[in-house]
């Protein structure tokens, strides 16, 4: 009879974070074979079951009567906290199988199954201190030679990743939690902030929030993990949180701002800022020196010596690592609602603000886009306007997109369109929307074709709704309305905007708005697809 190792990672412990699969395992399962607290921890699921636990650092022997037990026919169990292939016995079983020249289709059969590791149990409790790269090192030297974990712990410094310390310190190893505090103090500002947990989702649960001068001052044994955050970690609100990148995109919320970057922060960019930063408080930019910590009167008389003849080559806060949050502002620029030409000061002022690292773009909304890296929008935002831009934000916002009247000829309409451009213009909504607005009857500017559309004609506007501006099924907006008085059309088309503006889903275009809702401010809406037969949209649009 062919026997079976199922490889279980368990988890923190906590039967609600033990997976179905693992728990269907341990069941059918003849023998149990672990760690003895990690038996301990799931005997509510192997009564009855033949029980073979032995101590700490037996982790090879483990394996090996694992392996020994499934060449008899029996199915095993091998259990581990955490997931089975972080830090547990996946990788041992395996390397017994290979010595003993295992093949997979011929030897014992092989299962593994994952489980929750430390890394994410432990963020869970701390907030979200892993939401960019991140990496796990284990200091324990007992099957690794310290020397390597140590050039580990160096690079992940270096790397400025949010590092996860498992198996930190325990009873006969106490030093190599103080060495890696040693090596992360050349790199990291010694605020940097720092969660210790122990015993994840267990009885004696117990969570820390310190920083990494001072995590020494806790107690942190082998069921504790360490949680250090990168340079752009902070604390909120008793919680510990990593950015999602070093690069924060926000525009304007209105024509000036006097909030912060990290104020301004609009949903479009990354989920994290949201609109919730009042009195978030991260990390301040200072500067740091680096701390040593000397364990023998030895190595003080030594620092010292080269401090006295100037060969001090230890640490230094040059070696630092500090990643500023780059904040992009994103903004749209333009001559005017009519005007289309740029002068050449105003394109000059344009390529003195963007520099060699922004980007300039142009866009088929009648404007141009900027995206450039800077910590002073305020600055960017007055020198625009000294040349006389129009600014707007982007993302989901309302945007006009007038004609340009036969340059200024056709100029009845003119004030109504800069009416809804200072009403309306840069609004947010559920979704990007374009407001058309022509000043004849010939609609050379397409306004018909916008998701609203409006057109002067005959003394008097036309109103177009539901353009689908997009997709091989795209179609104008069907008119809904003829002859509107010019003093009434401005309140016309903010009913509706306000009405989608309420009611529609986030992320749903007007059109889908409006053939959804049936009607907008009283105007019924018709479908008016084009009837012939295509391929659907991957996209559904």
């Amino acid at each position: 009879m062919r026997g079976k190792l199922l490889v279980i990672g368990f988890g923190p412990g906590d039967e609600k974070h033990i997976t179905e699969r693992a728990k269907e395992a341990i069941q059918e399962s003849d023998i149990i074979i672990g760690y003895k607290t990690y038996v301990d921890l799931i005997q509510g699921f192997i009564t009855g079951k033949q029980i073979i636990s032995t101590g700490m650092t037996e982790e090879v022997s483990r394996a090996q009567e694992a392996v020994k037990q499934a060449e008899q026919g029996k199915k095993v169990a091998v259990i581990s906290s955490g997931d089975a292939g972080v830090y547990g016995m996946a990788g041992l079983v395996y390397e017994v199988l290979i010595e003993k020249g295992w093949k997979k289709d011929s030897g014992v059969e092989i299962e593994v199954i994952p489980g929750i590791s430390a890394i994410n149990s432990c963020a869970a409790l701390l907030g979200a201190p892993v939401m960019h790269d991140a990496c796990t090192i284990s200091l324990s030297d007992h099957l690794t030679p310290w020397n390597l974990i140590e050039k580990r712990i160096e690079a992940a410094a270096q790397a400025d990743f949010v590092i996860a310390l498992y198996n930190p310190k325990s009873g006969r190893r106490t030093r190599q939690i103080m060495e890696a505090q040693k090596i992360l103090l050349k790199y990291r500002s010694p605020d940097t902030p720092v969660g210790l947990v122990k015993s994840a989702y267990r009885e004696s649960q117990n969570v820390v929030l310190t920083n990494l001068q001072d995590m020494l001052e806790h107690e942190i044994g082998m069921l504790t993990t360490v949680l250090i955050g990168n340079s752009s970690t902070f604390f909120y609100d008793g919680l510990i949180i990593t950015p999602r990148g070093y690069q924060r995109k926000y525009t304007l919320n209105q024509a000036v701002q006097p909030l912060k970057p990290h104020q301004r922060l609009q949903k479009e960019a990354e989920p994290w800022a949201l609109e919730q930063t009042e009195d978030l408080k991260p990390l301040k930019n200072k500067t740091v020196t680096a701390i040593s910590v000397k364990e023998s009167p030895r190595e003080l008389a030594e620092e010292a010596l080269q401090m006295i003849i100037g060969e001090n080559q230890g640490l230094s806060q040059n070696l630092m690592v500090k990643q500023d949050v780059q904040s992009i502002f994103e903004i749209a620029v333009s001559p005017g609602v009519v005007n289309k030409k740029f002068t050449a000061k105003q394109m000059m002022t344009l390529s003195a603000i963007i520099g060699e690292e922004g980007v300039m773009e142009y866009t088929q909304d009648h404007c141009i886009k900027l995206q450039i890296l800077t910590s002073e929008p305020d600055d960017i935002v007055e020198k625009l306007a000294a040349a006389n831009f129009l600014i707007a934000p982007v993302g989901d916002v309302l945007t006009v997109k007038a004609c340009d009247f036969c340059d200024g000829e056709k100029k009845d309409s003119i004030p109504y369109a800069e009416e809804l451009q200072e009403r309306l213009g840069g609004m947010e909504l559920p979704k990007e929307l374009k407001l058309g607005v022509n000043g004849c009857g010939m609609a050379c500017y397409g306004a018909v074709k916008e998701d609203i559309g409006i057109v002067y004609r005959k003394g008097a506007f036309d109103l177009f709704l539901g353009a689908k501006t997009a997709g091989r099924s795209a179609h104008p907006g069907q008119i809904v309305a003829e002859g509107i008085a010019p003093d009434q059309i401005v309140g016309v088309v903010e009913g509706i905007v306000q009405e989608y503006k309420q009611n529609a889903y986030p992320n749903e275009r007007f059109y889908k708005f409006f053939k959804r809702a049936k009607q907008v401010q009283g105007f019924e809406h018709q479908d008016i697809t084009p009837n012939i037969k295509i391929e659907a949209a991957a996209c559904g649009e």
